[in-house]
C-alpha cells in the first residue's frame, strides 16, 4: 500500500532509457531513480519490442516503484515520444479519441494508471550526449535487451507487441 504524503520527503529523480536492436528486434529498458543519498538500478528485456515501447516501459516500471503517494518525481528521458506525448497534450487527445489508431495502448493505460498518483514532471535531455545517468540507463538498457540474446539468453516475449503487431 502507498504511503501518504509527507512534505518532509525530498523529490525523486527518474532517468530512463530504452533500446531495441533492429527496431523490432531484442530490446531493454534502463532505469536510475535517486532521491537524497539513495540510488536504485532497474533493467528489463525482451526477445521482440520495439524501442519506443521500451522507452514508455522504463518510464512505467520506474514509476512503479515509487511507493509514496503523491510523490514529487522528476523524469529526464531522450524519449521525444514519451516526453511530448505528455508535456504536448497528445496523450489527453488519445484519450479522448479511445486511443484509436494509436499505438503502444497497452502501455499508455498502465502509465496512465500510476501517472495519477504522483506529482510528475517530464524534462527531455538529449540521448548519447554524455549525460551519466542517460549513459548509465543506456548502457543497461542495451545490455538487458540485446546484450542478454546475443549472449543466448532466452528473453521474455512483450505479448503488448506481439498482440498489436497483429493489429497494424
Amino acid at each position: 500500500m502507498a504511503e501518504t504524503m509527507n512534505p518532509q520527503r525530498p523529490p525523486i529523480y527518474l532517468y530512463t532509457d530504452g533500446a531495441s536492436s533492429g527496431n523490432p528486434g531484442p530490446g531493454g529498458y534502463g532505469i536510475v531513480l535517486k532521491c537524497g543519498t539513495h540510488r536504485l538500478e532497474l533493467s528489463g528485456g525482451f526477445a521482440l519490442t520495439t524501442n519506443n515501447r521500451m522507452e514508455l516501459l522504463a518510464v512505467i516500471v520506474g514509476l512503479e516503484s515509487i511507493r509514496w503517494a503523491n510523490a514529487e518525481v522528476h523524469i529526464y528521458s531522450d524519449s521525444s515520444y514519451v516526453v511530448n506525448a505528455i508535456n504536448k497534450g497528445w496523450l489527453e487527445g488519445w484519450k479522448r479519441k479511445g486511443f484509436a489508431k494509436v499505438k503502444n495502448v497497452d502501455l499508455w493505460k498502465r502509465f496512465l494508471m500510476v501517472y495519477r498518483r504522483l506529482r510528475v514532471s517530464f524534462h527531455w535531455i538529449k540521448g548519447h550526449a554524455g549525460h551519466p545517468e542517460n549513459e548509465r540507463c543506456d548502457a543497461l538498457a542495451v545490455a538487458a535487451g540485446a546484450g542478454q540474446a546475443e549472449a543466448g539468453v532466452e528473453l521474455p516475449e512483450d505479448t503488448g507487441y506481439l498482440a498489436e503487431r497483429a493489429l497494424f
